[in-house]
């Protein structure tokens, strides 16, 4: 009778997990057959089946951690070529109850725009990245799948002396650089990406294609840093262009421990938030070999930096500052805004059409987190973390140090979405890699960056310990994949990225898209 009913259970959970598998291969089908009657999205819709499926699939896949065969794969990838295109997939998603992921450039740090834990539809914009500038506005019509690459080549293509306050790794996509914030060297200047969205257009949960005037202050508000992919699927953006000078002025210099960088670095904290809003120094730290004997590891702090005038300003305004960096000169270059995006994302400064490249030179394996600070480390706490970069997961670790101050402390935190402004000294990005032959060893690489971000803790902000969601990292908390989530359980994550701004995304949530069609593991969540 035991083994009765043993037999029995067992066929119940086999039959339980081929009509569950049936029932998702029905629904693919079933979309895929609701599509039909768009015919001009067929030639744009790709399956397992397809053989540039794979293909299309990896392109845009920024981090190799999310290639592995045991990570999902989308039913189906759909790549629009007008935004016309995108409704009848919103109407066929959920009349199948598929789920949707939004791709513009792929630098998800956890790949929330091309994997999800159901069956699901990529959308991938990759199509629609047309950008039209105009001048006598100090205007930019941007679609989301150009990439801030792109963004930079056709503002300097128009104007030497127009720019835009956006990312350094000109391939990551408009799309999510900017509906999650999106800052760069231009940020103590200018503030962020999204402070200079003046207009955007959307397709709502019910397949409306609305702008700012149509879809109200209240969603325009939230897809300003709030994370476009809640809310809807947004199909362009209009932004304000910023003023540069003619010539810029850039300089790195570097410094190891054995180099007095420690003091240098617990220096700068006191200085660079403070300084003229034209300049920004950050720090980038990595492990190097000590040059002393060649064998004994170490740390070298990069500072990195650019000036928005020339060097006969810069340099009076360094001596008076921060003398201790002992910048001279024969350290500064002065160049174009543009040539300072090429300096910062590592290319040779005339090598102006590598800003038009889609792909990295190499795609790596790698974790990140993100911290806010908002009181000077003490040395002692550096040299805790200095400990950390020894150890072998280290080898090809990053830590950075982006200044805040100038034009972020001016922007009242509910302005967009994004709160990080007055209070905080600096932002830190924590970054781990590896390559494909320690790909056996991923949970050391994770784990050694999880034991950075615990012994960072009473060193950064906390109640909430705050987090920037461009810095994507599901450790801090996640929805369930199924069924509703609570505010309780959204909040733990919600509160760190977004502080007080959450319960207003909360409700804009739960005012236009209130069956939370547009979800994943880290979206807001509408009030049941």
């Amino acid at each position: 009778m035991k083994i009765q009913r043993i037999f029995t259970l067992s066929f119940i959970l086999l039959v339980i997990f081929f009509c569950s598998s049936a029932a998702s291969a029905d629904d693919h089908e079933d979309f895929l057959e609701c599509l039909q009657n768009y015919p001009l999205i067929s030639n744009n819709t790709y399956t397992p089946s397809n053989t540039s499926y794979t293909s299309i699939l990896r392109f845009s896949i920024q981090n190799l951690r999310f290639t592995s065969d045991s990570t999902p794969k989308p039913n189906v990838i759909i790549t629009p070529k007008h935004e016309s295109q995108i409704p009848p997939v919103i109407y066929c998603a959920k009349e199948n109850d598929m789920e949707i992921r939004t791709r513009s450039g792929g630098h998800d740090y956890e790949a929330l725009s091309y994997v999800s834990q159901v069956p699901f539809v990529i959308v991938d914009l990759i199509n629609l990245s047309e950008i039209t500038v105009n001048v006598a506005e100090k205007t930019a019509w941007v679609e989301p799948g150009a990439t801030i690459g792109s963004l930079y080549y056709r503002i300097a293509e128009k104007s030497p002396i127009l720019g835009f306050p956006a990312g350094v790794c000109p391939t990551v996509g408009i799309g999510g650089h900017f509906s999650g914030g999106g800052y760069g060297t231009l940020l103590r200047k200018y503030g962020l990406a999204a402070d200079q969205v003046i207009d955007a257009r959307i397709v709502d949960v019910n397949g409306r294609i609305l702008d700012r005037k149509s879809m109200g202050e209240d969603l325009f508000w939230a897809i300003r840093g709030g994370g476009g992919a809640s809310f809807g699927i947004i199909t362009a953006w209009k932004v304000q262009l910023v003023d540069v000078p003619e010539k810029v002025t850039v300089f790195t210099i570097e410094k190891t421990l054995e180099q007095n960088a420690t003091r240098l670095i617990h220096r700068w904290q006191y200085v660079a938030p403070r300084l003229d809003k034209d300049l920004f120094i950050r720090i980038i730290l990595t492990r190097a070999t000590s040059s002393q004997n060649g064998r004994n590891l170490t740390v070298r702090a990069a500072f990195n930096s650019i000036f928005l005038g020339g060097i006969d300003r810069l340099l009076p305004m360094m001596q008076e500052k921060f003398p201790e960096l002992g910048l001279v000169r024969e350290d500064c270059t002065e160049m174009s805004w543009i040539q300072s995006i090429l300096y910062f994302a590592g290319f040779p400064i005339n090598s102006r059409d590598v800003l038009l490249n889609r792909t990295q030179p190499s795609v790596p394996y790698f974790k990140a987190k993100s911290d806010y600070v908002q009181k000077p480390v003490p040395e002692y706490g550096f040299e805790g973390l200095w400990r950390l970069f020894y150890e072998p997961e280290a080898d090809e670790s990053v830590v950075i140090f982006s200044p805040y101050g100038g034009r972020m402390d001016e922007i009242p935190e509910s302005s967009i979405p994004f709160p990080h402004r007055a209070g905080n000294l600096y932002k830190i990005q924590h970054l781990v890699y590896w390559q494909a032959d320690e790909v056996q060893d991923t949970d050391k690489y994770i784990s050694w960056i999880r034991r950075l971000y615990s012994y960072m803790a009473p060193y950064v902000s906390n109640s909430p310990r705050a987090a920037y969601i461009n810095y994507r990292d599901l450790d801090i908390g996640v929805n369930k994949n199924k069924g509703p989530t609570s505010y309780a359980q959204a909040s733990v994550w919600g509160i760190k990225y977004f502080k007080s701004n959450f319960d207003r995304l909360v409700r804009v949530k739960t005012n236009v898209d209130p069956q939370n069609f547009f979800r994943n593991e880290q979206s807001i969540p509408p009030l049941h």
